[in-house]
């Protein structure tokens, strides 16, 4: 007797989503599991483009749903996990699974097969994540520097070198330009002296550059333009190539030194990974295991991981009957995180597994750095440590965004002043904003906490805290 394969309903949000999410519907499509055991929703999550009108005309097979505004990511997802009904009036079908894509990533036919793979170990995994790569294959600059030093303005953070320029066989294409987590993040760039980013590096870090060469056989000669506080020895290594020299200096005279150095670069091209299930770092962040690592083959054994990442997952039916879906108050980021401590706290393990690729296009909806992902990411994980995490941590990230929010409106709008400097204004909003729609929404969550059915410790998940 042949066991039937279970039904799963895959739900795409599309938000201005265009081809891209015809791309997704088109991977999807190509699925290697039983065609009439699953289904597809679109969610067109408000959208102005003709992405609707495309799928009915091309597509007749996807369900479409069309909620006629923004709902966010945790409102579409809701919908389209909840619905009984698409906006034609055509029954949808009960499933047992359901799996989120986002719409601006494609999937490898035999996705489904991988994510339910991970179900196998046991009745209580909730959910199995998938190996979500970029979409972009890369060549690769490692950068070493010989020490680091403290940056200007206090923060602690250790710096060795800046990168302000990048030229590829003496063209500028930023948009082909990765940095790994061995730089931090953006920082102001002073464009009177030519500096077109900043990006500063720690002990050591990749620059990645997205492949685009029709013959990659073919070298590159990339260009960089460093600069450091004091003169240090910085090393550029490729695949085919390896330069050393002394760059940096004149900070302190405020005439920093730049040099263009000049590097080859080769055929050896290679995935970087975007998520393979996601962490819990300390101090109570949310963020994707493996995030910008290039891939070697390392996560290539299933494993249990503290949460799913909503971009591509398959969801067990009776884990969101018994946890709930998602918290629309969030809209947008850490709503992932949110449901999978819910669950976790309710007992529910979740599995990563690599026979799942999915390659995705990172942030397109709203661009990591923006005004929308600062504020969302910001304002969210303290409002998901209120709900989930143990109460010490929940107050002392509370408190510290109100010191954070102080200090950084005393310094732009007080100090600055006094110094002869134009207030920095958008930087002290951005603050005033944050702390003000946490604390609106801290009660509810607070209620929440109080609310909610609960098998394990909050305490003894922070077993699963990870560093950087």
């Amino acid at each position: 007797m042949t066991v039937q394969a279970p039904f799963v309903r895959v739900v795409v949000l599309s938000f201005d989503g265009g081809q891209m999410t015809i791309d997704c519907i088109e991977s999807v499509l190509r699925t290697s599991w039983p065609r009439d055991r699953f289904e597809i929703v679109m969610v067109d999550n408000g959208s102005l483009d003709d992405v609707s009108t495309r799928v009915r005309r091309d597509y007749p097979m996807v369900r479409v749903l069309e909620p006629l505004r923004n709902l966010g990511f945790a409102g579409g997802c809701n919908l389209g996990l909840s619905a009984t009904v698409d906006s034609d009036g055509c029954d949808l079908q009960a499933y047992e699974f359901a799996a989120l894509i986002n719409n601006d990533a494609t999937v490898d036919a035999g996705w489904l097969e991988g994510l339910m793979s991970g179900f196998e170990a046991g009745t209580d995994v909730g959910a199995v994540s998938a190996k979500m790569l970029f979409a972009d294959r890369f060549t690769g600059i490692d950068i070493s520097v010989s020490d680091t030093s403290e940056i200007g303005g206090g923060d602690g953070r250790l710096v060795g070198v800046c990168v302000s320029a990048v030229r590829i066989d003496g063209k500028r294409e930023d948009g082909r330009l990765q940095f790994d987590e061995g730089f931090h993040g953006p920082v102001a760039h002073d464009a009177s002296r030519d500096e077109e980013f900043a990006r500063w590096s720690k002990t050591s870090g990749s620059l990645r550059i997205s492949e685009t060469r029709a013959d990659p056989t073919v070298a590159q000669t990339v260009s960089l333009r460093l600069s450091a506080e004091t003169p240090r020895t910085v090393t550029l290594r490729t695949d085919i190539d390896e330069v050393t020299m002394v760059i940096g200096g004149g900070y302190a005279e405020k005439k920093p030194v730049f040099s263009w150095v000049d590097v080859r670069v080769g055929s050896d091209v290679f995935d970087v990974v975007n998520n393979v299930g996601s962490n819990l770092y300390q101090r109570g962040f949310g963020g994707d295991r493996g995030f910008l690592e290039r891939d070697r083959g390392q996560y290539e054994q299933a494993a249990e991981v503290f949460a799913w990442c909503g971009g591509a997952v398959l969801l067990r039916a009776e884990y969101l009957d018994a946890v709930g879906l998602f918290d629309e108050r969030l809209f947008l980021y850490y709503e992932d995180t949110d449901l999978s401590w819910r669950g976790r706290l309710q007992g529910w393990r979740y599995i990563y597994t690599p026979e799942a690729v999915v390659r995705h296009r990172h942030a397109q909806s709203s661009g990591v750095g923006s005004d929308v992902f600062r504020f969302h990411t910001e304002r969210n994980r303290l409002l998901v440590l209120a709900k989930n995490a143990p109460m010490w941590l929940a107050v002392r990230s509370g408190l510290g965004e109100l010191k954070r929010t102080f200090v950084v409106n005393v310094r732009h709008l007080v100090l600055r002043p006094l110094t002869l400097r134009m207030p920095a204004r958008p930087e002290a909003r951005h603050r005033r904003r944050v702390l003000k729609s946490y604390l609106t929404l801290l009660p509810a969550m607070l209620r929440d906490r109080w609310m909610m059915n609960r098998r394990i410790s909050r305490g003894s998940l922070m077993k699963w805290e990870v560093s950087k």
